[in-house]
């Protein structure tokens, strides 16, 4: 079939294949460019179809020739209708690491249950023993509790009063205005409980009952914290709540790690396009702004060169450089005080007539439908494409 972008709203309904996997290929190829990494030979990625989870699943394989385990809830094809594209992703990436010799295997389910944590320690005993590195990169908006069956939904909104500010609808470039209602109710202890740091813990905990984790294994969270303009609706509101939370729990499981030498650490990353940024109002205005300073001074990244870094810089390069909260920061060039500085100065006057030329909305609006194998260079999408693509770990 032929397939197209349809999207509505800040979600893209179809996914392509053949872009997918360019998207893979390009990232790979980033990857080995950049030379060897000293790093986790057995990796866990959790949440690891898309963004910062797929680039780490990628960095961990072609930078430091690691046997890999993913984890993630993704929508395979049916005839006639595409499958979501960390489906797509994850079939390519395990197709290029089995050619290049590499271990790679995939679990494909809901990764807050405990079934499909049971299934990843029996493939680790079966298959490789003990894991080095474990990353957990989950993003969903819901979580069923895997004790108490209780559906929990997390909520984007400021605590305390109401935000209002400028947004982008990204699609047609329109500036507008928007106030979001504060948190009310359970809102903010069901963010929490969705995006927080329990589901971190418990499957490390189940990592550890079975000793699955070799002498100084080591656990990351990916973490956001943004600039004062985001601050009201994000970092001060119910999801840097459940930041806050994430970041206690890295503590936890550290002290939890002590009898292996092991350690958590939570990795604050660079404001990027992903399918939940796009869903926050703000971030999109924010983040087109951005891109155009980070471009200009030439110190831009997307979600691929932030991971090579934060393993060959930070995590395996000698130096964690820790923040006085304990934290690994690679959003130090976003908030750099010369790029945050153009970007507030940029904020006073972005409208709809001048945003086009202020922002990046253009490089904004084409990493978004990349994300779903669209607009990716190579890739001819007037070709017939079969959208029944398999995981080979799942034959």
């Amino acid at each position: 079939m032929i397939i197209e972008p349809r999207t509505r709203g800040f979600i893209c309904l179809t996914s392509h294949p053949t872009g997918c996997e360019q998207n893979v290929i390009d990232q790979i190829e980033y990857v080995k460019l950049k030379g060897k990494i000293d790093g986790a030979k057995k990796v866990l990625v959790i949440g690891a179809s898309t963004g910062f989870g797929l680039a780490s699943r990628i960095t961990s394989a072609f930078g430091s020739d690691a046997a890999t385990i993913g984890v993630f809830f993704d929508k395979p094809a049916t005839e006639g209708r595409p499958g979501s594209p960390g489906y797509y992703n994850t079939a390519a990436f395990e197709k290029h690491a089995h050619q290049a010799g590499l271990y790679a295997k995939s679990i494909n389910g809901d990764a807050f249950s405990n079934e499909i944590k049971e299934q990843v320690v029996n493939l680790i005993k079966e298959d490789l023993g003990q894991i080095d590195l474990v990353i957990y990169s989950l993003a969903s908006p819901v979580r069923k509790h895997p004790e108490t069956g209780k559906r929990y939904k997390s909520v984007l909104k400021p605590i305390g009063e109401v935000f209002s500010n400028k947004t982008v609808d990204f699609h047609t470039g329109n500036v507008s205005e928007i106030s979001i209602n504060p948190a009310e109710g359970d809102d903010i202890a069901n963010t929490v409980t969705v995006m927080g740091g329990e589901d971190w813990k418990m499957w490390m905990d189940a990592l550890q009952a079975e000793n699955l984790l070799s002498e100084g294994a080591t656990t990351v969270a990916y973490s956001y914290i943004g600039p004062d303009v985001t601050k009201p609706v994000y970092r001060n509101g119910t999801i840097g709540a459940a930041k806050d939370d994430l970041e206690k729990t890295a503590v936890t499981i550290t002290d939890d790690l002590k009898s292996i030498g092991g350690k958590a650490y939570v990795s604050v990353n660079k404001a990027l396009v992903t399918q939940a940024s796009s869903a926050i109002p703000v971030i999109p205005l924010y983040i087109s702004l951005l891109f155009k300073v980070m471009k200009e001074k030439n110190i831009h990244e997307g979600c691929i060169e932030q991971i090579q870094r934060l393993y060959s810089q930070r995590l395996f390069g000698g130096d964690l450089d820790l923040d006085a909260k304990g934290r690994i920061r690679v959003d130090d060039w976003e908030m750099r005080e010369d790029v945050q500085a153009e970007i507030a100065e940029l904020w006073k006057s972005a409208t709809t007539e001048n945003l086009s030329e202020i922002g990046d909305l253009e490089g904004y609006s084409n990493e978004f439908f990349k994300l779903f194998g669209f607009k990716v260079a190579g890739v001819d999408y007037d070709a017939d494409v079969n959208e029944v693509v398999k995981i080979p770990s799942e034959q």
